[in-house]
Protein backbone atom coordinates (compact mmCIF):
# COMPACT_ATOMS: atom_id res chain seq x y z
CA UNK A 1 0.00 0.00 0.00
CA UNK A 2 2.84 2.34 0.87
CA UNK A 3 4.50 1.62 -2.49
CA UNK A 4 1.26 2.41 -4.36
CA UNK A 5 0.82 5.75 -2.57
CA UNK A 6 4.45 6.57 -3.25
CA UNK A 7 3.96 5.86 -6.98
CA UNK A 8 0.83 8.06 -7.12
CA UNK A 9 2.68 10.89 -5.42
CA UNK A 10 5.57 10.58 -7.90
CA UNK A 11 3.16 10.74 -10.85
CA UNK A 12 1.34 13.77 -9.42
CA UNK A 13 4.65 15.56 -9.06
CA UNK A 14 5.66 14.83 -12.65
CA UNK A 15 2.36 15.85 -14.32
CA UNK A 16 1.78 19.64 -14.42
CA UNK A 17 -1.54 20.66 -12.85
CA UNK A 18 -2.41 22.70 -15.95
CA UNK A 19 -1.60 20.04 -18.53
CA UNK A 20 -4.23 20.19 -21.28
CA UNK A 21 -5.96 23.18 -19.72
CA UNK A 22 -6.27 26.76 -20.96
CA UNK A 23 -4.90 29.07 -18.27
CA UNK A 24 -3.92 32.69 -17.96
CA UNK A 25 -5.80 35.88 -18.72
CA UNK A 26 -8.96 35.38 -20.75
CA UNK A 27 -8.91 37.42 -23.96
CA UNK A 28 -11.52 40.11 -24.51
CA UNK A 29 -14.02 39.80 -27.32
CA UNK A 30 -13.46 41.92 -30.40
CA UNK A 31 -16.17 44.40 -31.44
CA UNK A 32 -17.12 42.22 -34.41
CA UNK A 33 -17.61 39.27 -32.08
CA UNK A 34 -19.79 41.35 -29.75
CA UNK A 35 -22.02 42.40 -32.62
CA UNK A 36 -22.20 38.87 -34.01
CA UNK A 37 -23.30 37.42 -30.66
CA UNK A 38 -25.72 40.28 -30.05
CA UNK A 39 -27.32 39.87 -33.47
CA UNK A 40 -27.65 36.11 -33.09
CA UNK A 41 -29.33 36.43 -29.69
CA UNK A 42 -31.72 39.04 -31.09
CA UNK A 43 -32.65 36.92 -34.11
CA UNK A 44 -33.25 33.88 -31.90
CA UNK A 45 -35.40 35.90 -29.49
CA UNK A 46 -33.27 35.02 -26.47
CA UNK A 47 -34.23 38.10 -24.45
CA UNK A 48 -32.72 36.89 -21.16
CA UNK A 49 -29.37 36.02 -22.73
CA UNK A 50 -29.27 39.29 -24.69
CA UNK A 51 -29.88 41.33 -21.54
CA UNK A 52 -27.24 39.34 -19.64
CA UNK A 53 -24.67 39.64 -22.43
CA UNK A 54 -25.17 43.38 -22.94
CA UNK A 55 -25.18 44.11 -19.22
CA UNK A 56 -22.00 42.11 -18.65
CA UNK A 57 -20.24 44.08 -21.39
CA UNK A 58 -21.38 47.50 -20.12
CA UNK A 59 -20.96 46.88 -16.40
CA UNK A 60 -17.44 45.41 -16.62
CA UNK A 61 -18.29 43.49 -13.45
CA UNK A 62 -16.80 40.19 -12.31
CA UNK A 63 -18.97 37.17 -12.98
CA UNK A 64 -19.93 36.80 -9.32
CA UNK A 65 -21.24 40.37 -9.29
CA UNK A 66 -23.12 40.05 -12.59
CA UNK A 67 -25.13 37.02 -11.46
CA UNK A 68 -25.89 38.62 -8.08
CA UNK A 69 -27.55 41.70 -9.61
CA UNK A 70 -31.11 42.45 -8.57
CA UNK A 71 -33.75 44.47 -10.36
CA UNK A 72 -33.25 47.41 -8.00
CA UNK A 73 -29.54 47.60 -8.90
CA UNK A 74 -30.13 48.55 -12.53
CA UNK A 75 -33.84 49.44 -12.73
CA UNK A 76 -34.86 51.04 -9.41
CA UNK A 77 -37.76 52.87 -11.04
CA UNK A 78 -39.04 49.93 -13.04
CA UNK A 79 -36.98 50.81 -16.11
CA UNK A 80 -33.25 50.44 -16.73
CA UNK A 81 -31.31 53.50 -15.55
CA UNK A 82 -28.57 55.35 -17.44
CA UNK A 83 -26.06 54.57 -14.67
CA UNK A 84 -25.83 52.17 -11.77
CA UNK A 85 -23.66 51.55 -8.72
CA UNK A 86 -22.87 48.11 -7.33
CA UNK A 87 -20.77 47.05 -4.35
CA UNK A 88 -18.23 44.50 -5.50
CA UNK A 89 -18.20 41.17 -3.71
CA UNK A 90 -14.41 40.78 -3.89
CA UNK A 91 -13.33 44.23 -2.69
CA UNK A 92 -16.52 45.42 -0.94
CA UNK A 93 -15.98 48.73 -2.74
CA UNK A 94 -18.71 50.38 -4.86
CA UNK A 95 -18.16 50.72 -8.59
CA UNK A 96 -20.21 52.76 -11.04
CA UNK A 97 -21.01 51.85 -14.62
CA UNK A 98 -23.01 53.17 -17.54
CA UNK A 99 -25.84 51.43 -19.37
CA UNK A 100 -26.01 52.18 -23.07
CA UNK A 101 -29.32 52.61 -24.85
CA UNK A 102 -28.93 49.17 -26.43
CA UNK A 103 -28.43 47.57 -23.02
CA UNK A 104 -31.28 49.49 -21.40
CA UNK A 105 -33.67 48.36 -24.13
CA UNK A 106 -32.55 44.75 -23.75
CA UNK A 107 -33.03 44.87 -19.97
CA UNK A 108 -36.47 46.50 -20.24
CA UNK A 109 -37.62 43.92 -22.82
CA UNK A 110 -36.37 41.08 -20.65
CA UNK A 111 -37.90 42.38 -17.43
CA UNK A 112 -41.26 42.82 -19.15
CA UNK A 113 -41.17 39.33 -20.65
CA UNK A 114 -40.08 37.73 -17.36
CA UNK A 115 -42.43 39.77 -15.16
CA UNK A 116 -39.59 41.02 -12.97
CA UNK A 117 -40.41 42.94 -9.80
CA UNK A 118 -38.36 45.00 -7.31
CA UNK A 119 -36.29 42.74 -5.07
CA UNK A 120 -36.08 39.93 -7.64
CA UNK A 121 -32.78 38.59 -8.84
CA UNK A 122 -32.33 39.91 -12.35
CA UNK A 123 -31.08 36.57 -13.65
CA UNK A 124 -32.60 33.54 -11.95
CA UNK A 125 -30.90 30.16 -11.60
CA UNK A 126 -32.31 26.68 -11.99
CA UNK A 127 -33.32 26.50 -8.33
CA UNK A 128 -36.11 29.02 -8.82
CA UNK A 129 -36.97 32.66 -8.23
CA UNK A 130 -35.24 32.80 -4.86
CA UNK A 131 -31.80 32.01 -6.28
CA UNK A 132 -29.62 33.79 -8.78
CA UNK A 133 -27.91 32.36 -11.80
CA UNK A 134 -24.66 30.69 -10.69
CA UNK A 135 -21.26 31.67 -12.05
CA UNK A 136 -20.96 28.17 -13.52
CA UNK A 137 -24.25 28.55 -15.39
CA UNK A 138 -23.13 31.99 -16.56
CA UNK A 139 -19.85 30.52 -17.84
CA UNK A 140 -21.72 27.80 -19.73
CA UNK A 141 -23.96 30.38 -21.37
CA UNK A 142 -20.90 32.35 -22.45
CA UNK A 143 -19.36 29.24 -24.00
CA UNK A 144 -22.59 28.67 -25.90
CA UNK A 145 -22.66 32.26 -27.18
CA UNK A 146 -19.05 32.15 -28.31
CA UNK A 147 -19.39 28.77 -29.99
CA UNK A 148 -22.56 29.90 -31.78
CA UNK A 149 -20.56 32.37 -33.89
CA UNK A 150 -17.86 29.86 -34.79
CA UNK A 151 -15.23 30.68 -32.16
CA UNK A 152 -13.46 28.14 -29.98
CA UNK A 153 -15.00 28.76 -26.53
CA UNK A 154 -12.11 27.28 -24.54
CA UNK A 155 -9.86 30.37 -24.43
CA UNK A 156 -12.75 32.58 -23.29
CA UNK A 157 -14.34 32.99 -19.86
CA UNK A 158 -16.63 35.36 -18.01
CA UNK A 159 -13.62 37.64 -17.47
CA UNK A 160 -13.54 38.06 -21.25
CA UNK A 161 -16.75 40.09 -21.00
CA UNK A 162 -15.38 42.10 -18.08
CA UNK A 163 -12.28 42.95 -20.11
CA UNK A 164 -13.98 43.63 -23.45
CA UNK A 165 -15.13 47.23 -23.02
CA UNK A 166 -12.30 48.12 -20.62
CA UNK A 167 -9.72 47.05 -23.20
CA UNK A 168 -11.48 48.97 -25.97
CA UNK A 169 -11.62 52.13 -23.83
CA UNK A 170 -7.91 51.90 -23.08
CA UNK A 171 -6.96 51.31 -26.72
CA UNK A 172 -9.01 54.28 -27.88
CA UNK A 173 -8.04 56.73 -25.15
CA UNK A 174 -4.89 55.46 -23.41
CA UNK A 175 -6.53 56.65 -20.17
CA UNK A 176 -5.47 54.11 -17.55
CA UNK A 177 -6.98 56.05 -14.67
CA UNK A 178 -10.42 55.98 -16.27
CA UNK A 179 -10.19 52.23 -16.83
CA UNK A 180 -9.00 51.74 -13.25
CA UNK A 181 -12.10 53.51 -11.93
CA UNK A 182 -14.43 51.64 -14.24
CA UNK A 183 -13.01 48.26 -13.20
CA UNK A 184 -13.01 49.19 -9.52
CA UNK A 185 -9.31 48.47 -9.05
CA UNK A 186 -7.68 49.98 -5.96
CA UNK A 187 -4.23 50.15 -7.57
CA UNK A 188 -3.22 51.31 -11.04
CA UNK A 189 -0.73 48.44 -11.14
CA UNK A 190 -3.64 46.00 -11.05
CA UNK A 191 -5.15 47.68 -14.10
CA UNK A 192 -1.85 47.54 -15.96
CA UNK A 193 -1.53 43.80 -15.30
CA UNK A 194 -5.19 43.19 -16.08
CA UNK A 195 -5.01 44.84 -19.48
CA UNK A 196 -1.66 43.23 -20.24
CA UNK A 197 -0.09 46.57 -21.03
CA UNK A 198 3.49 46.37 -22.30
CA UNK A 199 6.21 48.93 -22.97
CA UNK A 200 5.26 49.00 -26.65
CA UNK A 201 1.73 50.09 -25.70
CA UNK A 202 3.10 52.95 -23.61
CA UNK A 203 5.44 54.04 -26.42
CA UNK A 204 2.63 53.95 -28.99
CA UNK A 205 0.60 56.30 -26.79
CA UNK A 206 3.58 58.57 -26.22
CA UNK A 207 4.22 58.82 -29.97
CA UNK A 208 0.77 60.31 -30.45
CA UNK A 209 1.65 63.26 -28.19
CA UNK A 210 3.63 66.10 -29.74
CA UNK A 211 4.88 68.74 -27.28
Amino acid sequence: MTEVLSTIEDISRRVPWNKGKVVGAKPPLRPKHVWSIRTKLQVEGRVRDLALFNLAIDSKLRGCDVVALKVDDVAPGGYAADRATVRQKKTRRPVKFELTETTRQAIDDYMKAAGKRPGDYLFVGRRGAGSSLTTRQYARLLSDWVASIGLDPHPFGTHSLRRTKATLIYRRTGNLRAVQLLLGHTKIESTVRYLGIEVDDALAIAEQIDV
